[in-house]
C-alpha cells in the first residue's frame, strides 16, 4: 500500500494543473460568471504567514467549489506593490525598491503555488509594471480633464519617520498608521481627488450591498453627512463669519462663539494684546491630529480672542474663542457655543461663560432640572425664551428659525460632510509618477495620453530627503521638460501618487490584463464584473474600499463601464494570530509560514484543512500545532481507505449497503449547504463524520464488497477537493480518472437517502414526559398508542386511573390524559 507523502504528489499536481492551464478563465458565456477576489497583497515583506494564507484559502475553497458547480470562474492574483511598505523594507535591507520588489513578488508567488491555490496566472498583474500604471496615469488625467483631481496648498498630516504627506485615513490617534510616529501638520501644494463630489452616492449605495453592518458603518460615520443651515454672524462690526449648525432651533441660547486655530480670520479679528497667545494656541494645535483634537474625553482646551459677534437672531454680542476641537476642514471651521451640547456645556463651564436654557423637555419635573442647569438637555423639547418661536416644539421650530433667518439674509439649508477630499501626493520616490508639466505660462499641464507612461527613473539615491519633496525632484533629466500646450521650458510634478490609487482600479484590470491600447476592454468588464466575492480583512474598511468606489463611480459616469459599484459581497476574515494570542508580525518573532510546514511534512493540504477548520472564517482564532497534526491524520485516514479499497477484489461486489448511501448523501448536502454559506469549519467536520462512518461501515460489514462504495469514496473526494485539492486529485487519478477531479460535476445528494428508518415518540402522562419510544417509521397510530400504553415506564402511571382522553401529534407525541 502507498504511503501518504504530501512532498510527492503536491509539486506533481501544481506542475500538471499549470500544463494542462487548468484555471485559466474566458469569457464563456455558456456558464454563469463567479468572480472570486482576495484582497490585492502588497509584497512588502520577504514572505508569508500562515494569517495571510487563511485569506486566500478561504477565496480558493470559494472558487474551486463553485467551477465544480459548473461556473465559469475568474480568480485571478498580483501584486500591490508601491507604496511606502515596499520603500521601507527596500531602505532597510539597502537594496532598490525594484529589486525588492521583483525578490519578494517571486518568494509570495512560489508560496502561493505551493499552497496549491487556482489562481489564473496568466492574468497576473504587478502596479509597479509602466504596463500597469500607465493606465492609472491614464485614469488620473481623466479625473483632471473632469475636475476631480485638483492641486492647491493645504495643511497636512505630515509623518517625519517616513518623511511624506499621509492621508486623514492613514492617521490613527494622532500617529502615522504604518510608522507609528507623531503626525505634524505642514503647509504644502498637494495633489487631491474630489471625492466629496460623490458623498452623497457612496454613502446612498450602501444600502443595496452585502456587506456586514460593521463595516457599512464605519464607512457612514467616515463620510459623515449632516443636514443643517450655515447661520451668519458679524464680528467686531465688519467680518462675517459662517457657521454650521444641525441645531438652528438653539440659535437663542447661543453663548459663545469658536473659531478653528487655522480659520483665515482669526489673527485678522484677535486683540492685539491676545495676538502672541492666540499664535501660541494655533502652534500647539497644529501638532495635534484631527481625531485627537476631536477626542470627547479630553481635557477641553481654548483662548479668547478679544472680539466679540453678534447673534443674527437677537442681535446679543457674545465672545468669540478659538479651540482646538473645532477643525479648519470641517463645515465652514466655525460653531456657535450653547448650553444644550455636551461639548459646549463643559467649554461654558471651564471659562465661566454665561449661557441661557432655550429648549427644555416636556415633562415639568424635569424642564425644571434644565432650567435650574442641573444637566445638560440635549434632546428635542419646547422652546423658551426663543422670540416669536417661544412655546414650539425644537423638530418645528428648527426648519421656521432657518426659513426666518433666510429671509434676512443671514442664514440658508446645507449639507455637510465629515469626509474630505482625497489627498494622493506623496514626497516619495516608490510610486505611479503624477502625470502633469507645471509650465510657468499654462499652468499645471496634463501629459498627453501619447507620452503615458511617464516612466519612474531608476535613482541610486531615492531615500526620503524631508524637505517636503520627492526625491525625483533631485533628477534634472526627469524634471526638466517642455510644455505640451506651448512648448516652452517647464518642469514636472515631482509627487508621486499614494499607493491606494493604484489598488482603487486593480479588479478591472484583471478582466483584461494584457491590454496595451485601453486599461481594459469594456466588454470583457462588463462580463466579469461586479466582483461577485470580495474577500480580506477588515483593514481596509475605509480607505482602499472608499477609493475604489469611487473611481469605479467616475469610470462609470464615464461610460467606462456598466455598474457603479465595485464589489457585490465583501467578505472580511478573522485574524490567525500565534498560539499564544499575540498578534504575528516579524518584530516579535512569532510568525508561522506555511514553508516551514510544508517542509516538516505536513504539506499544504494540511495547512489548509487547518487554516478552514480552525474556527468560523470570519472570527480569529489562535494557530495550534496540535490542530495541525490532527489535520494531517484525517487525510493519512482517506488516503488509507482509498488505498484500501483499490487493493480489494471486488469481483463479487453486486450488493448495496444502504448506510453507505446514508452517510454520503448526507455529506454532501450538509457540505454544500455549508459551502454555499462559507461554514468551511463545519463543512470540514462534517468531512471527518463521514470518514468515521466509512470505518465503522468497513469494520462492520464485509469490508469493501458493496458495489456501492466507488459512490461513496468518490462523493468523498469531490467534498474534500475544495479544501486539500492536491490528495483529492491524486486519490481521484489513482480510482481510474483520467480527468481532474476539478473538473469534475460536483456531487448531488438524493433526499430518499436522508429519511430516517425511525422515529422518536415522546410519551406524556397528563403533560409530563414519562418515556420515550424509538419505533420504526412505518409503525402506524393505533400501535404507536398501543407501545406507549404499555410501556413499563408509562404503565405504572395509569393503573389504578381512568383514561379521559389520548392525544396524538403524528409521529412525535402521545399524551395521555388520566383522573
Amino acid at each position: 500500500m502507498q504511503r501518504y507523502n504530501p512532498k510527492e504528489i503536491e509539486p506533481k499536481w501544481q506542475a500538471k494543473w499549470e500544463a494542462d492551464k487548468l484555471y485559466e478563465a474566458s469569457e464563456d458565456e455558456a456558464k454563469p460568471k463567479k468572480y472570486v477576489l482576495e484582497y490585492f497583497p502588497y509584497p512588502s515583506g520577504a514572505a508569508m504567514h500562515v494569517g495571510h494564507v487563511r485569506n486566500y484559502t478561504i477565496g480558493d475553497a470559494v472558487a474551486r467549489f463553485y467551477r465544480m458547480n459548473g461556473y465559469n470562474v475568474l480568480h485571478p492574483m498580483g501584486w500591490d506593490a508601491f507604496g511606502l511598505p515596499a520603500e521601507n523594507y527596500a531602505i532597510k535591507h539597502k537594496i532598490s525598491p525594484r529589486t525588492a520588489i521583483d525578490e519578494n513578488t517571486a518568494r509570495f508567488k512560489q508560496q502561493l503555488i505551493q499552497m496549491g491555490f487556482s489562481y489564473d496566472w496568466s492574468r497576473e498583474i504587478d502596479s509597479t509594471d509602466p504596463k500597469y500604471y500607465k493606465w492609472t496615469q491614464w485614469l488620473f488625467l481623466a479625473l483632471f480633464k473632469k475636475g476631480l483631481a485638483y492641486r492647491k496648498e493645504s495643511l497636512v498630516n505630515w509623518d517625519p519617520v517616513d518623511k511624506t504627506v499621509l492621508a486623514n485615513e492613514q492617521v490613527i490617534d494622532g500617529k502615522a498608521d504604518r510608522s507609528g510616529a507623531t503626525i505634524e501638520k505642514k503647509s504644502l501644494e498637494q495633489w487631491f481627488f474630489k471625492i466629496t463630489d460623490y458623498a452623497d452616492r457612496l454613502l446612498n449605495n450602501l444600502d443595496d450591498l452585502n456587506w456586514s453592518d460593521a463595516i457599512k458603518a464605519m464607512q457612514r460615520n467616515w463620510i459623515g453627512r449632516s443636514n443643517g443651515a450655515e447661520i451668519e454672524f458679524t464680528i467686531n462690526d465688519n467680518k462675517t463669519v459662517k457657521v454650521f449648525t444641525t441645531r438652528a432651533d438653539t440659535i437663542f441660547s447661543a453663548a459663545f462663539m469658536v473659531l478653528a486655530p487655522e480659520h483665515p480670520l482669526v489673527i485678522e479679528i484677535t486683540a492685539p494684546e491676545k495676538k502672541t497667545a492666540v499664535q501660541a494656541y494655533i502652534t500647539a494645535a497644529q501638532s495635534k491630529s484631527d481625531l485627537e483634537r476631536q477626542e470627547k474625553l479630553k481635557e477641553k482646551t481654548g483662548i479668547f480672542t478679544g472680539a466679540y459677534a453678534v447673534n443674527p437672531a437677537n442681535d446679543e454680542k457674545i465672545p468669540v474663542w478659538i479651540a482646538d476641537f473645532v477643525l479648519g476642514g470641517y463645515g465652514t471651521g466655525a460653531v456657535f457655543g450653547d448650553i444644550h451640547d455636551e461639548r459646549d456645556w463643559e467649554f461654558a463651564d471651564k471659562f465661566d461663560i454665561p449661557a441661557r436654557v432655550t429648549v427644555i423637555p416636556e415633562d415639568s419635573v424635569e424642564a425644571e432640572k434644565v432650567k435650574n442647569k442641573e444637566y445638560c438637555f440635549h434632546g428635542e423639547g419646547i422652546l423658551i425664551e426663543s422670540g416669536e418661536f417661544t412655546g414650539m416644539r425644537s423638530e418645528i421650530a428648527r426648519d421656521k428659525i432657518i426659513a426666518w433667518l433666510s429671509e434676512k439674509g443671514k442664514a440658508k439649508e446645507v449639507v455637510n460632510y465629515k469626509m474630505r477630499d482625497w489627498l494622493i501626493s506623496r514626497q516619495r520616490y516608490w510610486g505611479t509618477p503624477i502625470p502633469i508639466i507645471h509650465c510657468p505660462k499654462d499652468g499645471a499641464v496634463a501629459v498627453p495620453e501619447d507620452q503615458l507612461p511617464v516612466l519612474l527613473p531608476d535613482i541610486k539615491s531615492y531615500e526620503p530627503s524631508g524637505d517636503g519633496r520627492s526625491p525625483l525632484a533631485n533628477v534634472s533629466e526627469f524634471v526638466n521638460t517642455i510644455c505640451p500646450k506651448c512648448g516652452g521650458p517647464a518642469q514636472r510634478e515631482t509627487d508621486t501618487m499614494d499607493g491606494f490609487a493604484c489598488s482603487s482600479w486593480y479588479f478591472l484590470r484583471f478582466a483584461d490584463p494584457h491590454n496595451d491600447k485601453v486599461a481594459f476592454d469594456k466588454a470583457k468588464v462588463d462580463f466579469w464584473l461586479p466582483v461577485d466575492d470580495y474577500i480580506g480583512g477588515a483593514e481596509h474598511a475605509v480607505m482602499h474600499l472608499l477609493y475604489a468606489r469611487f473611481w469605479t463611480m467616475v469610470m462609470f459616469d464615464e461610460k467606462l463601464i456598466d455598474f457603479e459599484e465595485p464589489f457585490t459581497t465583501l467578505r472580511n476574515q478573522g485574524m490567525i494570530l500565534a498560539p499564544d494570542g499575540a498578534k504575528m508580525s516579524k518584530s516579535k518573532g512569532n510568525t508561522i509560514e506555511p514553508d516551514g510546514l510544508i517542509e516538516q511534512g505536513y504539506g499544504a493540504d494540511s495547512i489548509r484543512i487547518m487554516e478552514l477548520f480552525i474556527g468560523p472564517w470570519n472570527q480569529s482564532a489562535n494557530w495550534s500545532v496540535e490542530g495541525m497534526g490532527g489535520a494531517f491524520r484525517f487525510l493519512q485516514r482517506v488516503w488509507t481507505l482509498v488505498q484500501e479499497f483499490n487493493e480489494f477484489d471486488k469481483r463479487d461486489s453486486q450488493s448495496e449497503n444502504l448506510d453507505l448511501y446514508r452517510t454520503a448523501h448526507r455529506t454532501i448536502k450538509k457540505a454544500t449547504s455549508d459551502l454555499v454559506s462559507m461554514d468551511f469549519n463545519t463543512a470540514i467536520s462534517a468531512l471527518m463524520e463521514d470518514v468515521n462512518e466509512l470505518y465503522k461501515i468497513k469494520a462492520g460489514g464485509d469490508g469493501y464488497a458493496a458495489k456501492n462504495w466507488r459512490f461513496a469514496i468518490e462523493s468523498l473526494l469531490q467534498v474534500l477537493a475544495p479544501f486539500a485539492p492536491h490528495i483529492a486529485d491524486e486519490l481521484w487519478q489513482q480510482l481510474g480518472h483520467a480527468d481532474s477531479i476539478h473538473a469534475s460535476n460536483w456531487p448531488k445528494w438524493d433526499e430518499q437517502y436522508l429519511k430516517s428508518d425511525t422515529m422518536t415518540i415522546v410519551v406524556q402522562v397528563n403533560g409530563r414526559l414519562r418515556a420515550e419510544l424509538e419505533l420504526p417509521a412505518s409503525t402506524t397510530e393505533e400501535q404507536i398508542i398501543e407501545t406507549a400504553k404499555t410501556n413499563a415506564k408509562v404503565a405504572v402511571y395509569l393503573t389504578d386511573h381512568e383514561l379521559k382522553k389520548t392525544i396524538y401529534v403524528a409521529k412525535k407525541l402521545v399524551n395521555l390524559v388520566v383522573i
